[in-house]
């Protein structure tokens, strides 16, 4: 029999109480109905002469709700695409200056008590305090290498390697030293640095700015030679961490250079590639003869800063910002801005001091300095 209140045959498929109702879980709530596209027309609309049963509604019309949705994105879009932009455009690139700082130039000539000793080079160099000292890059030896806070230990050694080829160039290439060649040096320096590099070279000035030999050490090729290509050299290099981008390598060496004047030079010194290089100016017939023994020792002291940056270190170049050097013997008036001028084997310095210093002259102070060069640093009797 069929249950109470059912009819004899069952429920009916499709009514109430009836079999699984697939619309069941459709619920046409408010938000639905305001969503639709179309919508049917009232009763009394649909009286009129062909009238549609359904018309259509704006596309947008029952979306208001997402209006200021779309305006949020469409606003972090616009932040997003200018914050790129800016990245792009903007002129400042993390761990690099904008325009390099400008190098600093201390020369301090040292000048001797008495006659400069004279001799040749091997006995020179073995009566004086650069006896020990090892002779070309070879004495430029590289620290222990470590790793700082945020530069790897390849980092800090392209660092130092790439300050050694900048001393070697600087200090011991002889094409530098009396040839009048700058190209060596300056491959190595930051493009930054360029302008005040070139304009060192082409007009030096004792301005503490634009001396050439604050950049390189060379003389004056009409006036002295090098009697021994074999350079003596003697110092240390130092590796700080200055910031998250930044090394600095500050360099001390001491260079020692066999000088006799222009002719009799030995023309055994070598250049780059071991070939032999002739001093430009007259040579005389006694180089290899008695004026081979006016040799003279010359000393200079060059204590360097460097800066490094990320880009720097990438393309094996750095930027110098400190040099400070004491060299001699050379008479304290002496203009050493172009060419260092040292006085040779019998030479003496003159009675003048440091050149005039006009305190109430316009422009930069350029303090004139002036050491004098301890006997202790000349070759013993």
């Amino acid at each position: 029999m069929a249950g109470r209140g059912e009819p004899p045959e069952g429920t009916p498929e499709g009514l109430p109480g009836g079999g699984e109702d697939e619309y069941r879980s459709v619920v046409f709530d408010e938000s639905f109905v305001r969503a639709a596209r179309m919508q049917e027309y009232s009763a009394m609309e649909r009286m009129g002469e062909h009238a549609p049963a359904v018309r259509s509604l704006p596309v947008w019309s029952g979306r208001r709700a997402s209006k200021p949705i779309l305006l949020l994105v469409l606003l972090i879009v616009i932040a997003f695409g200018t914050a790129i932009y800016l990245g792009f455009r903007h002129p400042y690139q993390p761990g690099r200056s904008a325009v390099a700082d400008p190098m600093r130039i201390t020369l301090i000539p040292l000048a001797p008590r008495g006659p400069v000793p004279g001799g040749t080079p091997e006995a020179l160099f073995s009566r004086s305090p650069a006896a020990q000292f090892r002779t070309g890059a070879a004495g430029i030896a590289l620290p222990a290498v470590r790793r700082t806070a945020h530069f790897s230990e390849g980092q800090v050694m392209t660092a130092l390697t790439t300050v050694k080829d900048y001393l070697v160039e600087s200090s011991l290439d002889p094409d530098v030293l009396t040839g009048g060649a700058v190209r060596p040096v300056r491959v190595l320096l930051d493009p930054d640095q360029l302008p005040q590099f070139d304009r060192s070279v082409a007009t030096p000035t004792a301005d503490g700015r634009h001396a050439a030999t604050g950049w390189l050490v060379r003389f004056d090729a009409a006036k002295v030679a090098l009697a021994d290509p074999e350079v003596r050299v003697r110092g240390t290099l130092q590796v700080t961490e200055t910031g998250n981008d930044v090394l600095e390598v500050t360099s001390d060496h001491t260079f020692v250079y066999a000088l006799s004047p222009a002719g009799t030079g030995d023309s055994r010194a070598d250049g780059a590639g071991g070939q032999p290089v002739e001093v430009s100016g007259p040579r005389s017939q006694e180089a290899s003869g008695p004026r081979a023994a006016d040799a003279s020792l010359f000393t200079v002291r060059r204590e360097l800063h460097f800066r490094f940056d990320r880009e720097d270190l990438r393309l094996h170049r750095l930027e110098l910002l400190v040099s400070y050097l004491q060299a001699g013997p050379q008479s304290c008036s002496s203009d050493a801005a172009d060419a260092l001028q040292p006085l040779l084997a019998g030479e003496r310095a003159g009675p003048d001091g440091p050149a005039g210093t006009d305190p109430y002259a316009i422009g930069p102070a350029t303090p004139a300095l002036c050491g004098a060069l301890s006997p202790d640093a000349q070759p013993s009797p």
